[in-house]
């Protein structure tokens, strides 16, 4: 059975005591390094028998941390690695992280079970040699939207970036970077091209939709709909999928313009105290039967060809989880493009919230 949760408010749903888990920070830890693999990752984002299972497995203890976002993540390491052996960053940090030099260069001789990786994930554009990653879970941006409340199915950005039909009724990703992409996406731009003019488009765009928002999410827009706060959304595949499990009035769709696919990957930072227990966990974790457990409880969708043919037709046919290929083919994975257009999408989100 799959058990609805959001990547980021798994922890506060379902609790940590529940599957085993163990949340501390680094101060908190004591063991030798060998002994102990140091996990900083989203709040959770793993199988109820992730952790249990690697420890059972290797005789080595799993020390899990959180953080809330990618931005977090890379200021804690850009300041010194404070101990951490394995993190999770999304595939655009990847890019970002590798160039800032704060990721170790993986040994796949360590790591075996890339083998179950799908093939359209073994050469990504943003990683093409696998050298600093692997992947974790894939994920696409569209709109959930609840049926009985809206006119057939919203399949444009329009109804979210451009239109006043659902006047307060609309709640919008506040990620900058991905906001800003997709609206360039509905002008018809490139979002792998920063480019000043086009992000001036794009902030006239917002602005003038502005009004017509309800507000603006931090990843939670799946309970918002559920909670019937607002009646469409901008939000990822798989907290769409866990809450239509709850609401059948619930429904996801991929803009035909369309959309943004993220990844979230495995990585060694530098300075990771323990390098070879490093690499057994993100092997572990890639095994066929770890990466059908993290997707059976988390309902994001699989990278890992094994894992994905242990699951049941209810996850692999699952529409939502897995959008047609056709509308899969008009997405795109997000470049990192620089320093500076990073903070020009924030300074672009930051005057669109305050007009």
């Amino acid at each position: 059975m799959l058990i609805p949760q959001s990547r980021r408010g798994f922890l506060s749903g379902l609790g940590a005591a529940a599957v085993g888990i163990t949340v501390t920070g680094l101060g908190g830890c004591h063991n030798p390094a060998a002994n102990q693999v140091n996990f900083y990752t989203w709040d959770t984002y793993v199988g109820r028998n992730t952790l249990s299972g690697f420890e059972k497995q290797s005789g080595v203890h799993v020390s899990m941390s959180l953080y809330s976002s990618n931005d977090e993540l890379f200021a804690k390491l850009r300041g010194g690695n404070p101990g951490y052996d394995v993190v999770v960053p999304s595939h655009d940090f990847v890019q970002r992280m590798a160039k800032a030099d704060l990721l170790t260069p993986l040994d796949h001789a360590k790591i075996p079970n890339m083998a179950n990786i799908a093939p359209q994930f073994q050469h990504p554009a943003f990683d093409p040699e696998r050298k600093y990653s692997m992947p974790y879970t894939w994920l696409v941006l569209g709109i959930g939207y609840r049926k009985s409340k809206v006119d057939g199915v919203p399949d444009s950005w329009k109804w979210v970036l451009d239109s006043d039909r659902y006047k307060g009724r609309i709640a919008l990703l506040s990620d900058a970077p991905d906001l800003c992409r997709l609206a360039e996406i509905y002008l018809g731009k490139n979002p792998n091209v920063f480019d000043r003019a086009t992000l001036k488009e794009v902030e006239a765009l917002l602005i003038r939709q502005k009004p017509n928002v309800a507000t603006f999410h931090d990843d939670n827009g799946q309970d918002l709909l559920l909670g019937g706060d607002v009646d469409i959304v901008i939000e990822y595949n798989g907290d769409i999928a866990q809450v239509i499990r709850e609401d059948k009035d619930l429904a996801f769709v991929v803009p035909r313009e369309g959309s943004l696919i993220q990844s979230d990957q495995l990585c060694i930072p530098v300075g990771a105290p323990n390098p070879d227990g490093a690499h057994a966990f993100i092997n572990y974790l890639l095994s066929a039967e770890a990466g059908a457990d993290i997707a059976r409880t988390i309902a994001y969708p699989t990278p890992n060809a094994a894992a994905l043919r242990a699951m049941d037709a209810a996850y692999r046919d699952n529409p939502v989880i897995f959008p047609p290929q056709a509308a899969l083919a008009k997405c795109q994975y997000a470049q990192y493009l620089g320093e500076d257009a990073y903070r020009a999408f924030q300074d672009v989100i930051t005057r669109v919230r305050a007009a």
